[in-house]
């Protein structure tokens, strides 16, 4: 029948149909029209109702009344085109995830495009997921997720043997209580760690298969992205990461248990020295040591001044030659772990 479109069978369009010249009828009275029985006929009534084409009466036996087609109608037909509507664009989401997914498994295309912070977020997901060795990553902002969000399962990975080296932008170190609840975690949990004061790009290498790197670093052009398959680009970014390596400083873990020598049993000298070694800013170190601002600047005074230091690196500079730097809970340089290319 012409409603079956809307989702109404055909008996309910008969009982619809018949209670339209039946107003203010019972449930039985309608079956007696339909020939049908008073059960069945109440089943459809109760259908009806709930689809806004009738209404029911409060009294003993409830009565029943068609509510206006030209109204009750339109707005089942206006209901299904939305719901058509939502279809149509679920569609267009599956075709685009579709088209990805032959992208990825094409062995012979080095680079694929990514759109959106969805996509995004799934290909880096299966990129570290199936990592076996490796993981190198360049971090800096802008984000498509919130840093941090990934701990756990990079803790998980850290535990089943894949090693993880990043390098953090200065700018990274600095993000607000990112050295605190991400890093420093990080680092405690297996990550080998190190800071540039700037980084070139957004990277993270899997193994010596994938990697992904942002389309711009311009403002919102993180959220496209290029994967970039088995190829001599590949080889290419993993040269820049290795070199980018080699040129950073470590991040050390600024709690030890115990004061370095020379540092006159003071710890937080020691925490302190290794931050700035880090390239933190004084906000990052005043929130990791749980400083104020006025605090923060009169302890880095007293350090420059008991190291006869006039500029931060001079200052990190005397701390390593006095081996301050050099901690059993340091993070030494690490030994390469299969690299690629």
């Amino acid at each position: 029948m012409e409603l079956d479109v809307l989702g109404l069978g055909e008996e309910t369009q008969r009982v619809y149909t018949t209670l339209i010249g039946l107003p203010h009828s019972t449930a039985s009275e309608v079956a007696s029209a339909c020939r049908a029985s008073t059960s069945q006929a109440g089943r459809q009534l109760s259908t009806l109702v709930k689809a806004g084409l009738a209404t029911r009466s409060a009294g003993r036996p409830p009565r029943f009344t068609a509510a206006a087609p030209d109204v009750a109608v339109t707005e089942l037909i206006k209901e299904r085109e939305r719901q058509l509507g939502a279809a149509r664009a679920l569609v267009h989401q599956l075709a685009d995830r579709h088209r990805e997914a032959l992208r990825i498994a094409d062995p012979d295309i080095a680079v694929e495009l990514l759109r959106g912070r969805d996509d995004i977020s799934a290909a880096i997901r299966r990129l570290t997921d199936g990592a076996l060795h490796q993981i190198r990553t360049f971090d800096r902002p802008p984000y498509v997720d919130r840093p941090g969000s990934n701990l756990d399962d990079q803790r998980r990975r850290q535990s089943s043997g894949v090693t993880h080296r990043v390098v953090y932008d200065r700018a990274a170190v600095a993000w607000p209580d990112r050295l605190r609840d991400d890093i420093l975690p990080s680092i405690r949990s297996g990550e080998q760690a190190r800071v540039r004061a700037q980084l070139p790009i957004k990277l993270v290498i899997a193994d010596d298969t994938q990697a992904v790197i942002p389309f711009s670093l311009a403002p919102g052009g993180h959220l496209t992205a290029h994967v970039i398959h088995r190829s001599p680009m590949l080889t290419a970014l993993e040269a820049l990461f290795e070199a980018e390596w080699d040129r950073a400083s470590p991040i050390q873990d600024p709690a030890p248990p115990t004061a370095s020598p020379g540092t006159s049993g003071r710890p937080d000298h020691l925490s302190l020295v290794r931050l700035l070694a880090a390239g933190c800013s004084d906000a990052a170190i005043a929130r990791t040591q749980g400083w104020s601002a006025r605090t923060t600047q009169r302890r880095i005074r007293q350090l420059m001044t008991e190291l006869g230091a006039t500029t931060r690196f001079q200052a990190a500079a005397q701390a390593a030659r006095r081996g301050w730097l050099h901690e059993p809970s340091a993070i030494t340089k690490p030994t390469t772990v299969s690299d690629g290319g």
